[in-house]
Parts: structure tokens; C-alpha cells; sequence
């Protein structure tokens, strides 16, 4: 209805204008039934016509935010709120996925799962080794402490044998468990399900032997057990076949007789003393006293004496020798034929190993490891300290002087420090085809460290740390080829870097009551000591930045608690 000019509108309760001669009231059935009486609020509008999306948040419900970076550590901490808790949804931006290439070895692939939350662990793929009633878990269990028993007792990190029994469980379809590794205790839990109690089973090491071949074997018969279902050349191998392969493993003889591990020993400690410049006939007095210190050692063994007392017996005909020498007043370098015979004893490979645990974060490990070898350590100091306090009183000259004089021969220290590479693998019972690379890898060792310390007249802690990273930077890459283990490609290798010379130094000054300088002599030897063990994992890790890495969002988180709060 239009409105003559001048004329006013009303507009009544629905919205629509009325004429002033239409303001008279209507009767109930003019009006329509759609339209509130007056007095009676209209109501609100359906639903219908505000259509929503099925995507929007409801009413009350706030947009969870995305996923924050890591945060600096001068930011508060985030603190927990009963009232605003977050939400227990799967959030929009999901979980992130982490996707393990099959083409990995298997230590890396299961090294990154243990580095991961169980919580965000992947899926793990259809088992392959079990039959319709499932496998037999005690078996499993036990099947996996013990491989991971021959793996420590063989030297192996804590980390790399939890890796392995963990590839052990999940290769026969047991993938909610978790291995725990400490020095002398192995212990593994399996939980089938949330409601279903756990079973455990553990098992302690006791005897400890040094034996890589027998430890090669054992990484075959785990990548066996945990090859790719998809490799059509993979041979399944169940629990009971894997029985009899690690009963035939522990029943393997070593490949080198007694007669060949005590020669080995005595060259050890000829090229030891050729590389402190020593000569011919010093080569033949440091064999001899090693070969009789490690005859003494057997029999300490043999009547069931601790190794502490094995290292300290083993430790004073090398330095008998020497005394003999200065005694009779031999135109020869006696502190060479002491300080060679003390290499084939001073205990790398434990030292490796702790400093790899410690680094690794098994804390617990890392100082039974390394107590054992201040343990060593203090065998061989006592050992020799009783010979040259024997010969301090028969007014014997020793100069310590000629240890620290660097002497260069470019090509006969090059050749001895392969030769003694040789020899420390045939004493770690290495297999006979990793001892040609064992060997080049030594020799490269001792011409980067005397590059930097001898001839750039560099500090020797520094070479020793740059010689060992290459030398584990090549084990390790060498190792993944070959998918075993890096201990046969890297241990007889840092041989030629032990602080055998500083450790002779130290004890001589002690001897001589000068404690002063003793005591800093066996400090600079605890420094090599520990610049050869973090050069090894150094290089190690970084030769992981030469392969592919089988999980791209699985790089290890930092751990908060060293950050101060």
C-alpha cells in the first residue's frame, strides 16, 4: 500500500506499514495465523534459514592451535589447567606421520622407533613370523635376552643392543614391548593390550668375553630374523631355527689359536715401540716382555684370579725389561720398550664403549663402564709403578725425556702402526676378512695424528680427537655396508692413538716423587684417553649424515631437564 504525500505510516508487529485508515482493529479471522497477537514477542528465526557449515566449530568449543615450535629456554613453561585443559581429540592438523625406509639396515630403522614416544612410534607393519595361534612369547622373550646377552658381553653399546632385541620382538609380531639394557641386567616387557597384564623377563650378564667374530654372527642372524618380508631372497628364519643358530654361534671355536693370540701380543708391543723410536732390537725386548706378561695373565685367569690382578701381573715384565736395559746401560730407548708393552693392555675398547653410553644417555651404564676401566687403569699404573720403584732403589736412570721426544720416520712409524692395527684385531679375535681394513685404517689414523701433533706441531689431544673421528667415521660407514657391527672395524684401529706414552710418563714421575708432574702426565692421558672415545662416536654419528635417514620426522628431541628447569 503506497501512502499519499503528507499522510504518515504505521508499521505494525510483523514489519509491514499500514495506512492510517486501515488502523482500525481487525477481527480474529482478518488476521492471519501466522502473525503473534499483540503483546507476544516474535519468535526467533529456524534454523534453517542461518545454515551453518559441518565443518564449523560448535557453540562453546575453542580451535585447538596448531603445533608450536620449540620454544627458548628463557620461556615460561606452559602450566597444566584443569579448567583449560586441552582437548582430547586427534587435532586438525593430525599426527605427525613417520614413515621407516625398508631399504635402511635395521639398526638405524629400529634406533629411531627407541629415540621415539611410544605414543607416536608408527604402526607397526603385519608380522610375518608367526602362525595362526600367535607367537610363543616366553619363547620370544627369551630368545631376545639372549642375543642381547652376547651382544654386551661382546662390547656392544647399550643403545645398539636394545636396538637389536627390539628388532628381535617386533620381527615375531611382539610390537608393544620395551627393552632396558644396564651394565649386567637385561630385561624386556611385553603388554598385549591395555587391559592384559605385562610379562617380563630378564637376564644378567655375567662373564664377558672379547670375541668379533662371534659378534658378527650374531648381527647376520639378526638381519636374518628381521629381513623385509618383501625381499623375495629373505629366508624366514622362526624361533626354533634361530635356536639352533645361537647354540652353534656360542659353541664356535675363536679363529685364532693361544699360540697366535700371544705372538699377536708381543708384535703389538714391537710396533708400539718402533713408533716411540725405537729400533730392531727394541722391537725384540718389547715383544719378549709382552709375551711374558700375557702368559702371566693366562695363568692369573686360569686360577680363577679377578682381571684386575690379570692387568697387573700382565703389566710388570714389559716394565722388568726395560729396568733390565737401563741397568746394564744398553745404548737403547728402555722407556720405549715400557711404554710399548703397556699398549696391548690399556683397556680402548671399554673406554669407547662407556663414552658411547654416556653420549647416548644410558648414564648408568656409562659409569659402571667406565669404572671398570679406572679399575683397569689403576691395575696397570700399580703393575708398573712396583717395577720402577724396584728400580728407583737400585739407582736405576730412567729418563722419562725420551718418551716425549717426537722422533720422525715417516714410513717406518707408518708401517709399524698398520702392523700393530693387524695385531690388536687378531687379539680382539676379529674375522680374518675385516683385518686388511682394520689395518689401513690405522695406518691412515697415526699419519693424520702425526701430521697435526708431530710434524704442524700441534696440540696431541686434538689430533688424537681428529685421527679417531675419521677412524670412526670410516668404521661406521664400512659397518652400514656391510650391515654388522662398527666395534671390528674401529676398535683395532685406535690402537696406534692409546696413551701409552703419557701413562709410562705419569707412573715414572710417581715413582721418582715427583706427584706433581706425575699426577699431570696421567691427567693428559685420561684426556687422550677421552678425546680417542669422543672422536669414535663423533664420527660415528657423523657418518649418518652420508645415508638416508629411514624416518624424516623422527630426528631425537633435546631433553629439557639439562636445560635448567
Amino acid at each position: 500500500m503506497v501512502a499519499e504525500p503528507g499522510g504518515s505510516m504505521d508499521v505494525r508487529d510483523d514489519g509491514a506499514e499500514v495506512a492510517p485508515e486501515d488502523r482500525k482493529p481487525q477481527s480474529d479471522e482478518a488476521r492471519s495465523a501466522f502473525v503473534p497477537p499483540a503483546g507476544v514477542e516474535r519468535p526467533a528465526p529456524p534454523e534453517e534459514e542461518h545454515p551453518t557449515s559441518e565443518f564449523a566449530l560448535p557453540s562453546g568449543l575453542r580451535a585447538e592451535p596448531g603445533p608450536e615450535p620449540e620454544g627458548s629456554a628463557f620461556a615460561p613453561p606452559a602450566t597444566y589447567s584443569a579448567k583449560n585443559s586441552p582437548p582430547a581429540f586427534t587435532p586438525a592438523y593430525g599426527v605427525p606421520l613417520v614413515r621407516l625406509a625398508r631399504d635402511a639396515p635395521w639398526q638405524d630403522r629400529m634406533r629411531t622407533m627407541l629415540r621415539l614416544p611410544v605414543g607416536e612410534r608408527p604402526v607397526p607393519e603385519a608380522p610375518r613370523k608367526e602362525d595362526e595361534s600367535g607367537p610363543s612369547v616366553p619363547r620370544v622373550l627369551d630368545l631376545t635376552l639372549r642375543i642381547g646377552e652376547l651382544l654386551l658381553a661382546g662390547g656392544e653399546g647399550a643403545e645398539d643392543v636394545e636396538a637389536a632385541m627390539f628388532a628381535i620382538c617386533r620381527s615375531y609380531g611382539l610390537d608393544r614391548c620395551e627393552p632396558t639394557v644396564t651394565f649386567t641386567l637385561l630385561s624386556v616387557t611385553y603388554q598385549p593390550s591395555l587391559v592384559d597384564d605385562p610379562v617380563t623377563a630378564n637376564r644378567t650378564v655375567r662373564r664377558r668375553g672379547t670375541d668379533y667374530t662371534r659378534l658378527a654372527a650374531v648381527y647376520q642372524l639378526i638381519a636374518d630374523i628381521n629381513a623385509p618380508a618383501h625381499d623375495e631372497q629373505a629366508h624366514e628364519v622362526t624361533p626354533e631355527e634361530a635356536y639352533r643358530r645361537l647354540a652353534e654361534i656360542r659353541r664356535n671355536r675363536h679363529p685364532y689359536p693361544g699360540w697366535a693370540l700371544t705372538t699377536a701380543a708381543g708384535v703389538l708391543a714391537g710396533a708400539a715401540s718402533v713408533l716411540l723410536g725405537g729400533g730392531l732390537t727394541v722391537f725384540f725386548v718389547a715383544a719378549l716382555g709382552a709375551v711374558l706378561g700375557d702368559r702371566l695373565a693366562w695363568l692369573c685367569a686360569g686360577r680363577g684370579l679377578p682381571e684386575f690382578y690379570q692387568f697387573l701381573v700382565a703389566a710388570m715384565p714389559p716394565a722388568a725389561m726395560g729396568v733390565l736395559l737401563t741397568l746394564l746401560h744398553a745404548d737403547l730407548r728402555p722407556s720405549a720398550v715400557i711404554t710399548g708393552g703397556l699398549f696391548a693392555l690399556i683397556p680402548g675398547r671399554a673406554l669407547v664403549a662407556a663414552v658411547q653410553d654416556g653420549l647416548t644417555g644410558f648414564y648408568i651404564t656409562a659409569s659402571a663402564r667406565l669404572l671398570e676401566v679406572m679399575y683397569f687403569f689403576v691395575a696397570i699404573v700399580v703393575g708398573v709403578l712396583s717395577v720402577l720403584y724396584l728400580a728407583v732403589q737400585f739407582d736405576a736412570q730412567l729418563n722419562p725425556e725420551g718418551v716425549l721426544r717426537a722422533v720422525e720416520r715417516p714410513v717406518v712409524q707408518t708401517l709399524a702402526s698398520m702392523a700393530l692395527s693387524a695385531t690388536f684385531a687378531i687379539l680382539l679375535q676379529q674375522s680374518r676378512a675385516t683385518v686388511l681394513f682394520v689395518t689401513l685404517n690405522g695406518g691412515v689414523a697415526w699419519v693424520v695424528y702425526a701430521s697435526i701433533a708431530v710434524t704442524a706441531g700441534g696440540s696431541a689431544v686434538m689430533a688424537t680427537a681428529v685421527a679417531a673421528g675419521l677412524v670412526g667415521l670410516f668404521g661406521q660407514l664400512v659397518a652400514r655396508y656391510h650391515h654388522t657391527s662398527s666395534l671390528p672395524y674401529v676398535t683395532a684401529a685406535i690402537g696406534p692413538l692409546l696413551p701409552g706414552s703419557a701413562t709410562y710418563f705419569g707412573v715414572l714421575a710417581i715413582a721418582q716423587h715427583n706427584l706433581d708432574q706425575g699426577f699431570a702426565s696421567l691427567a693428559k692421558a685420561a684426556a687422550l684417553a677421552l678425546a680417542i672415545a669422543i672422536g669414535v662416536n663423533l664420527g660415528s654419528e657423523l657418518a649418518r649424515l652420508f645415508m638416508r635417514a629411514p624416518g624424516a620426522a623422527a630426528a631425537r628431541r633435546a631433553a629439557k631437564r639439562t636445560r635448567g628447569f
